[in-house]
């Protein structure tokens, strides 16, 4: 019998908020069975970084979607891939989760992603709850997907 695959894990975020998405990637990355895609750490010199993050995005099971103050307040390349993972969300199965939108800080979530629950990741002292939740979430994602 094959291995099964780990869940493909997308992280969606604004630069700004590198440094604790950072330390999520690297969190996710130590569950045995979670794959977290962070661009720092997948993309090599000299890649279409357009066309990779693009084909990343297709090809996970879930994205998480990193909002913050500065995030939800900025234009331009966050907006452009947001836009690009709400669309790939609507070929995924309704209901199930793809999607999760994680508040790094007390911010208003975008619209397009008010229908989510979201995942509170603030402050500090409750991040560790936070992560199980998130696990939990994913898990069942990874049950549903049968991997």
């Amino acid at each position: 019998m094959p291995a099964k695959r780990k869940l493909r894990v997308f992280l969606c975020h604004a630069s700004q908020d590198k440094p604790i998405v950072r330390d999520l990637h690297k969190k996710l990355l130590a569950v045995s069975w979670i794959d977290s895609w962070l661009d720092e750490d997948r993309l090599l010199p000299g890649q279409d970084w357009n066309l990779e993050i693009e084909k990343a995005v297709e090809s996970s099971d879930a994205v998480l979607v990193c909002v913050s103050s500065i995030s939800v307040a900025k234009e331009g390349y966050v907006q452009k891939e947001l836009r690009k993972v709400l669309d790939i969300a609507l070929e995924k199965l309704e209901g199930g989760i793809f999607v999760i939108p994680i508040r790094l800080d007390d911010c208003e979530l975008p619209r397009r992603l008010k229908d989510k629950q979201s995942l509170d990741y603030f402050p500090a002292t409750n991040q560790a709850s936070a992560f199980d939740r998130l696990k939990a979430s994913l898990k069942i994602r990874k049950d549903n997907l049968g991997i």
